[in-house]
């Protein structure tokens, strides 16, 4: 496993749990060649394999290879559409499959797809890292959802590929992105602020130490920050730095708010038309009914650091909802 393992403490993939299941659901698929009643085991084993180790590409194999032999062509379509959407794929790609045999082109799908988009970070930087990879893959990041917590979990530690290998522009831009529709993955928030705060900007730092602390019960990211910039003070006619005012935190919770919406053109159809006689704070609930959980939650944010208690107790609502998810 790599080295740097962004969701270490946010619901990480339990490999070892993957492998015992896979292994399980291998030994019942190779009893089935005596007894087909073993492949419902097989089936069940390799189900809970994909269920606690997601990043295992040998999970997926056995699933799938279960689905074709029991012949469950449309199970096997979900296992697919659901590989898709945690390679941040536009699951309407696949409906272009309708009507195709997945008996003899599911495997190779699932093998094609693998080969060009690894789910190991490792083996998916060597491939990004040729010649034209990494603005390939910046452009397309752009344009994907990670609304599905698998994806976005993939996808930040990628994320810390390209930070390693001194991306540090394309990794502050794509991460924000990823926080905007995740903001409870405080670790992200963290490492972003450290890294603002080594290249000097301390309000953007201060920003994002305020929202890891604020996602954690465990960080005093922001508190820490404080000390920091206060022993920069050394009486010798440096200026004290002072917390970005209420309109800089302002801005910057609607700069995620905006970046917290869908960008597939299914995704935007589904977004509520906000009605200009609503207020923000009952705009707010409507998405939160929706389950567009990380646009109320940065509304909410915003108003209540203006103030507004509601909000506070909506914002606090929708962070426990994101922590638990």
């Amino acid at each position: 496993m790599a080295t740097t393992d962004l969701g270490s403490s946010l619901q990480h993939p339990r490999r070892s749990l993957g492998n015992r299941h896979r292994s399980q659901a291998e030994k019942f698929l190779k009893l089935s060649n005596d007894d087909k009643s073993n492949l419902s085991w097989a089936e069940q084993s390799a189900r809970q394999a994909v269920l606690h180790d997601f990043t295992h590409p040998d999970n997926w194999r056995t699933l799938l290879t279960i689905k074709l032999e029991i012949e469950d062509h449309l199970g096997a379509r979900a296992v697919l559409d659901d590989l898709f959407l945690i390679l941040g794929r536009d699951p309407e790609l696949l409906s272009q499959l309708d009507g195709v045999n997945l008996g003899n082109a599911g495997l190779s799908l699932l093998e094609g797809a693998l080969s060009v988009d690894p789910l190991d970070p490792d083996n998916w930087w060597e491939l990004t890292s040729q010649e034209g990879g990494v603005e390939a893959f910046c452009e397309r990041i752009r344009n994907l959802d990670f609304t599905d917590q698998r994806a976005n979990i993939l996808f930040s530690r990628r994320m810390e590929r390209l930070l390693d290998a001194g991306y540090e522009d394309e990794y502050l831009e794509l991460t924000r992105k990823l926080l905007a529709q995740r903001p409870s993955n405080h670790e992200a928030w963290d490492k972003m602020g450290k890294l603002h705060e080594r290249r000097g900007e301390f309000d953007k730092a201060w920003l994002c130490y305020d929202q890891a602390q604020s996602n954690s019960t465990n960080l005093n990211s922001r508190d820490d920050f404080k000390v920091r910039m206060e022993s920069l003070i050394d009486g010798k006619g440096k200026l004290a730095w002072k917390a970005p005012d209420i309109s800089d935190r302002l801005d910057f919770l609607n700069r995620m708010q905006i970046l917290a919406r869908p960008t597939t053109e299914l995704a935007q159809d589904e977004i509520l038309e906000e009605d200009t006689e609503l207020s923000e704070l009952d705009y707010a609930r409507q998405l939160f009914e929706k389950d567009r959980l990380s646009e109320a939650f940065f509304i909410a944010r915003r108003l209540a650091t203006q103030g507004d208690t509601e909000a506070k107790l909506l914002a606090e609502k929708i962070q426990e909802l994101m922590v638990n998810e």
